[in-house]
């Protein structure tokens, strides 16, 4: 053999030429496809950590946990299971259907009296529930929209109730007492209803700025003052009180000044559930859209940094109690003007003023999740009642649901470890 024939150290050999018309299969794709399915197996479960431990998810759970607290007071307290409960080694099926009927009864009433009534044949009558919950939901979401939007603050905004009898009394006053054309009546006792609750809501956010007040002190004593205030105006000849009457209440609200009835007269529903759906808009677009929005959720973050990066904090906590006292007047002028246009009276509040805290937590101070939590306390109100007519359960077990929901909403970590979720990431 030659040398010329040797093969040389530094040649490679060469490879054959791979035939025209046929592909090329490389090694690579596989590796690709596989690091592809990795990445996105870790998105998905990155996913499902950030829901596991949001706020959404707790809220939704401390809602479980109260009813199922619920159930279990409604199976305690019912007749026919603790008759059971005496023979229960010996037939414990009769327990546990027992407990069965009893749970779900009082539920499927709710049912019938908040969303849909199927033992009724007329649609109309059907569908009528519905229509009371969002009736009873619309203070409710502009309630909460009012707490909630101070919290953003770090505000705590516990005086709706007075802001409420405020505004509700300036706008009876207005809708009872002036006489103005039709339309314009109504939007001018909207209008000073709501300038009402916002000057009242404004003096805790003023004291707060100028003197460091603190604003739950300043609400509660301010929620004493409206209450007395509107009650000397309502037994007051020259303010509210009704001639040849000794009943602390006002004159009916003039027909001009009274929200219309969205589905006609058949329905309770009127033009404030749609304040409140607009309110809602609003309040969204101020939080996440507007400069002022900005400065609330700096101001609220921390105070300090704020100041220090040329905020006026002082001028924002002025701002954001004048905007929650506007929104929960405009509570107070549903309930009025809409509600129970009888009369203005010392009880026109409803216990919302106090209820709206808890939308408000329920909704983590979002607006979305307000207007979810409104209907959900809206959706109990209106199904308590027919749960006490037709099952003959108290509709304050309706109260005690709610209050389990404040408590297990105070208590994130408890709802956490029950359910062995992920503790929630900082932001």
């Amino acid at each position: 053999m030659s040398d010329a024939d040797k093969p040389q150290p530094d040649e490679k050999p060469v490879q054959p030429e791979p035939e025209s018309g046929t592909d090329t299969v490389t090694e690579e794709a596989p590796q690709e496809t596989t690091e592809d399915a990795a990445k996105d197996d870790s998105r998905s479960r990155s996913v499902l950590r950030e829901i596991a431990s949001g706020d959404a998810l707790s809220g939704v759970l401390a809602v479980f946990l109260a009813v199922f607290v619920g159930s279990v007071m409604i199976a305690a307290t019912d007749e026919g299971v603790r008759e059971t409960l005496g023979y229960v080694t010996a037939r414990p099926s009769d327990f546990f259907s027992a407990v069965w009927e009893a749970i779900s009864g009082a539920y499927s009433a709710m049912f019938r009296g908040a969303i849909f009534n199927y033992n009724l044949t007329e649609p109309a009558q059907q569908w009528r529930p519905l229509t009371e919950t969002l009736k009873f939901a619309g203070p409710l979401i502009l309630g909460g929209l009012g707490v909630g939007i101070a919290f953003r603050a770090a505000l705590f905004n516990i005086g709706g109730r007075g802001q409420m009898l405020i505004a509700g009394g300036a706008a009876g006053l207005v809708g009872s007492q002036v006489s103005l054309p039709a339309g314009i009546h109504l939007v001018v006792a909207i209008l000073v209803g709501m300038a009402a609750g916002a000057l009242w809501g404004g003096i805790a956010g003023l004291l707060k700025a100028r003197t460091g007040a603190h604003e739950v002190i300043v609400t509660i004593m301010l929620n004493y003052v409206a209450f007395y205030l509107l009650f000397y105006a309502l037994a007051e000849d020259f303010l509210f009180k009704t001639p040849a009457s000794n009943n602390p209440k006002s004159l009916p609200m003039k027909e001009t000044a009274i929200l219309p009835k969205v589905l006609g007269d058949k329905f309770n529903l009127h033009l404030g559930f749609v304040l409140a759906l607009i309110a809602v808009g609003v309040v969204w677009w101020l939080l996440s859209r507007s400069t002022l929005g900005y400065r609330i959720r700096a101001v609220g973050e921390n105070p300090h940094a704020a100041r220090a990066s040329g905020i006026n904090v002082g001028r924002t906590y002025t701002t954001v109690m004048l905007i929650a006292g506007s929104l929960l007047g405009l509570a107070g002028v549903n309930q009025v003007l809409g509600t129970v246009s009888s009369g203005v009276s010392l009880d026109l509040d409803a216990s919302i003023g106090f209820d709206a805290i808890t939308v408000a937590l329920l909704g983590r101070s979002r607006p979305l999740g307000i207007l979810a939590a409104g209907l959900l306390f809206g959706f109990l109100k209106a199904g308590g009642f027919t749960m006490q007519s037709s099952e003959n359960i108290s509709v304050d077990l309706v109260l005690v649901v709610q209050s389990l929901i404040v408590l297990f909403l105070a208590a994130p970590p408890l709802v956490r470890a029950i359910f062995r979720l992920p503790a929630q990431e900082a932001k």
